[in-house]
């Protein structure tokens, strides 16, 4: 069967739902505003794309690979990561609703979350060494055996990452937000 190649293409304001995207491998795309929701996007091949206010939420993503992609703005809500190739996984994520979303065992080192929210999601054994969460909200999301060797979370709120179940060497938190690796403890702290 004939893999189509897509390249240096914009698509915009698409609905993704209605007529699906032409499965296949998209170089130096840009999606602008498309509706991805419930789509099946798996075995497609995305690289050095970017998504910005598009909302992909609910999609599947079996085999779906991602090679340094951007998403500005998107609604991803429930979407398994854990699905996609491994490698190259590279991501990077601004101003983005993650929430629901897992990342089970995916490697995600030095990836950026900027001005997102993350609320109940799962980082569950993954690989988040050097990534940069600045100013997300992390209500709920669940850190266990995850790598955040050099992390940064100092500009990052509401979580709660128990120390003793993963790896925080060298990562960087600031006050009051440190509280959140407290909250395992049940401990009343006043200011």
């Amino acid at each position: 069967m004939e893999s189509n190649y897509i390249e240096d293409k914009k698509f915009e304001k698409l609905n993704f739902t209605e007529k699906p995207l032409l499965q296949g491998t998209y170089e130096n795309c840009i999606f602008h505003n498309c509706d991805f929701s419930n789509a099946d996007l798996s075995n497609f091949s995305f690289a050095e794309c970017e998504f910005s206010g598009c909302n992909i939420s609910m999609a599947k993503l079996t085999k779906t690979s991602f090679n340094d992609i951007v998403f500005k703005g998107c609604k991803l809500l429930g979407l398994h990561f854990e699905d996609c190739h491994t490698t190259p996984f590279i991501v990077s994520f601004e101003n983005c609703n993650l929430n629901f979303s897992s990342f089970y065992q995916q490697k995600l080192k030095k990836t950026v979350f900027r001005n997102s929210t993350i609320q109940e999601a799962d980082f569950t054994d993954t690989d988040l060494h050097g990534s940069v969460f600045d100013q997300c909200d992390l209500m709920k999301t669940r850190f266990e055996n995850t790598i955040l060797e050099k992390a940064d979370l100092r500009t990052a709120f509401n979580y709660s990452i128990n120390p003793e179940l993963n790896n925080i060497k060298k990562a960087k938190f600031s006050m009051p937000g440190v509280i959140g690796l407290l909250d395992k403890y049940d401990i009343e702290i006043e200011p």
